[in-house]
């Protein structure tokens, strides 16, 4: 895990340790906010830019502008193959990334990313655009919904997450003990758990394009955030049994306190910026302001979530998902006028996930294809996980009394996976043969995030979540089309 830290002088007690950016261990994303926070100039050669350091904010304005129209273009190409805008975005990050129109030098004069560090500069923007991302869904738990369906969705969300880790987990071992050469015990365990984490930014968006709605839509948002904190349950423990495969001994701290003490912090943090949201957002009759005003604390509860800090010994964080993801619950539940400001705040922030998007492919690591051996794992590693999402969500979906669109389907919207489990995997590189782990998960997040949009929009479609509208148009009203 990446850390920047600013030593603070606090009492032995509570000692920070400073922020911590979870998305990879390379130093373009500390770089980017080293220059906006401290401003220092970075190297030119940390963006993939010209010489000339003065033209490096020019460039990486162009660049961001320039990303976010290719990202648009080929949304309308997508469109008519009938195929995801999500996935026209991460093939447009993919083309415009350092392994295809990046390696041609073009990105010092603002197009397409020279190098992977190039694109970890604008992480700032990935952690932005997940914070809202974990907002707006946070809107799905209001107090009416759960009473419906809240006791279904957490056992769905469990029993799914523990049987895909359990099937990866018992493909892995098995894989070890016939070439021990290949991949440790550890880090077998460790994948096994890394395979429960689901990418919600990639859901809600198809569900967000074609307007999804439904029994099965609303228990996927549910199942998707929950998913998060199982996750992290998952592989603190499977982490620490790992750990202590490699050394010898079981530390009790770090396989069950430490987890269970980030969710507890991230639901109270949370909870209390949405309480205080709407106790400010009061004071604003004007649209505009009140909009500013969520805005500003989703930005706020991001930076939060990033700290990390010491109390006798015990490390303690947050999860950036959980915390904005309890801050939109709990303004929903609490603002009468929530609604609206969801939804205006959904228009507005539509620029910032396209970007996260085209960032998400440009991210996206080609290199590790010419490793046998990682293709090998990967395979299993996917094959296997895709099962235990699919027969997960049917058995739980089945033992819940969920109907027969909701057993049949909702394991293939379940499949996307990113952001979480490549967190997770930068933790696990600590392993002994930890880039293992990374090169697998880097292998199979490309294959999950350019199918699963498209699987999850053919489920949803099937389910009758998703109405065929045929021709759409801001500047015209839209007719459906006739079924002959």
């Amino acid at each position: 895990m990446y850390e920047t830290r600013r030593m603070v002088a606090f009492p032995p007690l509570f000692r920070y340790t400073g922020y911590v950016f979870p998305f990879g261990p390379r130093t373009g994303f500390h770089t980017g906010v080293r220059y906006f926070f401290d401003k220092e100039e970075p190297s030119a050669a940390a963006f993939g830019c010209a010489p000339n350091t003065n033209h490096i904010m020019e460039q990486m304005l162009i660049c961001l502008s320039l990303a976010l129209i290719a990202g648009l273009l080929m949304s309308r190409a997508a469109k008519a193959v009938r195929l995801p805008a999500v996935t026209a975005y991460l093939l447009t990050g993919l083309l415009l990334g350092p392994f295809f129109l990046g390696r041609l030098g073009l990105s010092r004069f603002g197009f397409g990313f020279g190098s992977l560090v190039a694109v970890e500069g604008y992480g700032i923007l990935t952690q932005v655009a997940l914070g809202f991302i974990a907002f707006v869904i946070g809107n799905e738990f209001r107090l009416s919904a759960l009473k419906h369906m809240g006791r279904r969705a957490v056992t769905v969300g469990v029993a799914q997450a523990v049987i895909t880790t359990a099937l990866v987990d018992i493909a892995l071992v098995a894989l070890h003990f016939a070439r021990p050469d290949v991949i440790s015990l550890a880090s077998a365990i460790t994948l096994g758990s890394i395979a429960a984490a689901t990418a919600p930014a990639a859901t809600l968006m198809v569900v967000k394009q074609y307007k999804a709605d439904g029994p099965l839509t609303k228990l996927l948002l549910m199942v998707v955030a929950i998913d998060d904190a199982v996750g992290l349950v998952l592989f603190s423990a499977s982490y620490g049994v790992a750990n202590a495969l490699e050394q010898g001994r079981i530390d009790p701290m770090s396989v069950v306190l430490e987890p269970l003490l980030e969710i507890a912090l991230s639901l109270a943090l949370g909870a209390a910026a949405g309480y205080l949201l709407n106790l400010l957002e009061v004071y604003f009759h004007s649209r505009s302001k009140r909009m500013s005003l969520s805005v500003a604390f989703v930005l706020l509860t991001v930076g939060l979530s990033m700290t990390k800090f010491e109390i006798n010994g015990t490390r303690c964080g947050f999860s950036l998902l959980l915390v904005c993801m309890m801050t939109g619950t709990v303004f929903c539940n609490v603002c009468p006028t929530s609604d609206e400001l969801m939804d205006r705040l959904d228009r507005w922030v539509s620029p910032i996930n396209i970007l996260f998007f085209v960032l998400s492919g440009a991210e996206l690591d080609l290199t590790i294809l010419a490793d046998p051996f990682v293709l090998l794992i990967g395979v299993v590693y996917i094959v296997f996980r895709s099962l235990g999402k699919i027969s997960g969500a049917f058995v739980s979906g089945r033992a819940t009394h969920c109907s027969h669109n909701i057993q049949k389907y909702l394991g293939i919207t379940l499949l996307p996976q990113a952001g979480v489990a490549l967190g997770m995997a930068a933790t696990a590189a600590q392993l002994s043969d930890g880039h293992m782990v990374r090169n697998v998960v880097l292998f199979s997040v490309p294959v999950y995030e350019l199918s699963g949009p498209t699987l999850t929009k053919i489920a949803l479609t099937a389910a009758g979540a998703i109405r065929p509208e045929g021709r759409t148009s801001a500047r015209v009203e839209n007719k459906p089309e006739e079924v002959a």
